[in-house]
């Protein structure tokens, strides 16, 4: 009998130990998670700032790209004020080799710069007969943006970049295609530098069948358009065309 209370007690005893060891484990586990929870933790917070970092460097290239202002051009005319000294007055024209001729002052290089550029340079320049100048600076005829739309359109010529324009509308505005033009492969040209220009082809025809604008290009100033023409166009006038009588074509 004392035996089987024995055995009974050793029972509960390892019970007992196997129930401490599985709270104790339990413990260890849920004072560990923390640390990792708090590494994730630091690594959204850390994904969040970079992503916000990034959407606000996208709004800052959104404003500047909204801010562009206008840079002199050659045959510019330029009207200068000096309030405090009116006899240096004058009005300037940005010549071939992108210099303005200043009276007292001589030929400074001004093509490229913007108006507050301009009023910089003029300041400093000037800074060799004045003592602190003050210059107003007046756009009074510019260089307007424009585009030229060649080949096979109804109107071909130039057209002034008023506003945002892309490919598609700028045919539109240039009065369409014309019979025999080749839409699959639309040039556009885009002047670099004096010496060379990138070259875009563009498949019109497949944007507008698709319905999908996405690769529409944006032109910009001084682009130029050529819609070259088809094959069954070119070979046309080589192919005589049927002589007809009166039981119907003739072969």
């Amino acid at each position: 009998m004392a035996s089987r209370y024995l055995v009974e007690a050793a029972v509960i005893a390892l019970l007992l130990a196997a129930q401490l060891n599985l709270q104790a484990r339990d413990q260890s586990t849920a004072t560990a998670s923390p640390p990792n929870s708090a590494a994730q933790g630091s690594c959204a917070s850390k994904s969040s700032s970079q992503s916000q970092n990034a959407d606000n460097q996208a709004g800052e290239s959104g404003l500047q790209r909204r801010d562009a202002r206008y840079r002199l051009q050659i045959s510019d005319v330029i009207q200068l004020d000096f309030p405090l000294t009116p006899e240096f007055a004058q009005t300037v024209t940005v010549q071939p080799d992108g210099f303005i001729t200043l009276r007292n002052v001589g030929d400074v290089k001004v093509v490229g710069q913007t108006l507050p550029e301009l009023t910089q340079t003029l300041r400093r320049a000037y800074r060799k007969v004045l003592h602190d100048p003050i210059i107003n600076v007046d756009l009074k005829d510019f260089q307007r943006p424009y585009f030229i739309a060649s080949g096979f359109v109804a109107r071909p010529g130039k057209y002034d970049l008023r506003e945002d324009t892309t490919v598609t509308e700028a045919l539109a505005i240039a009065g369409g295609l014309s019979p025999g033009a080749k839409h699959s492969q639309i040039l556009l040209f885009h002047k670099v530098s004096d010496n060379w220009a990138a070259v875009k082809k563009l498949d019109v025809k497949h944007m507008l069948r698709e319905g999908n604008l996405s690769e529409d290009v944006h032109l910009q100033p001084g682009d130029m358009l050529y819609v070259p023409q088809n094959a069954i166009s070119k070979i046309r006038p080589f192919v005589p065309l049927p002589s007809v009588g009166i039981y119907g074509p003739r072969f």
